[in-house]
């Protein structure tokens, strides 16, 4: 089973150490560093380039969502789990739209924090255990967010699906925005996975339903 690297962000101290150890205790899992607030975050991200970002929401500068949201559009390949004392649908909702791949409650036990950084690290969701698994699987949009499927979507993601839809090829595409063709090709899949879509006519149609293009494009 191969290491999953993980960085640890949350702004209280005494949080880290204790989410520290149990992440020491767990088998294959190397802790990569270590934030304090949203900046630090993305500078250590883009340092080290973990399996997994584990954040809290609520952090000084930029909050846990915020940085989800940057990682998910920046990074595509670090995912992310938020850690939350909260376990309402809202702020469920908002981490699933801002692009995390976990929700994990702060009272969650070794055993289900070892279970969310497996799955996620295997491109999995996961959610904590007391809250509705049908909901993740469905990442149905909660009645503050409304029923567009592509909400679901970071803003990089929306770029990428427009200009799919646009028949840009791989290539193109990266040059119009400045990244990779294999950040391209992620960033495909993700849709694929985020939308439940297999095909690019479906991300086509799907993009054309939600106003992203017109038929004369």
């Amino acid at each position: 089973m191969e290491t999953i690297r993980v960085l640890l962000a949350d702004d209280h101290r005494l949080v880290r150490a204790a989410i520290r150890t149990l992440l020491e205790k767990i088998s294959g899992v190397e802790i990569v560093g270590e934030a304090g607030d949203g900046g630090e975050a993305m500078r250590l991200v883009e340092k080290h380039q973990p399996d997994v970002l584990l954040t809290d929401i609520e952090m000084p500068g930029l909050n846990g969502l915020e940085v989800t949201q940057r990682v998910a559009e920046t990074f595509p390949k670090v995912r992310v789990i938020v850690l939350s004392m909260y376990s309402d649908e809202e702020h469920l909702y908002l981490a699933l739209r801002a692009g995390a791949a976990g929700y994990l409650l702060k009272s969650a036990a070794r055993e289900e924090l070892q279970l969310a950084l497996r799955a996620v690290a295997q491109g999995d969701t996961y959610l904590s255990a007391p809250l509705s698994r049908p909901l993740v699987m469905e990442h149905g949009p909660c009645p503050n967010v409304g029923v567009n499927p592509l909400r679901r979507l970071s803003s990089r993601q929306t770029q990428v699906l427009q200009l799919i839809a646009q028949g840009k090829t791989t290539k193109r595409i990266a040059l119009d925005l400045n990244i990779s063709a294999k950040t391209v090709e992620t960033h495909r899949m993700q849709l694929m996975d985020r939308l439940e879509i297999h095909d690019v006519p479906g991300l086509v149609r799907i993009a054309l339903k939600g106003g992203l293009v017109g038929l004369e494009d």
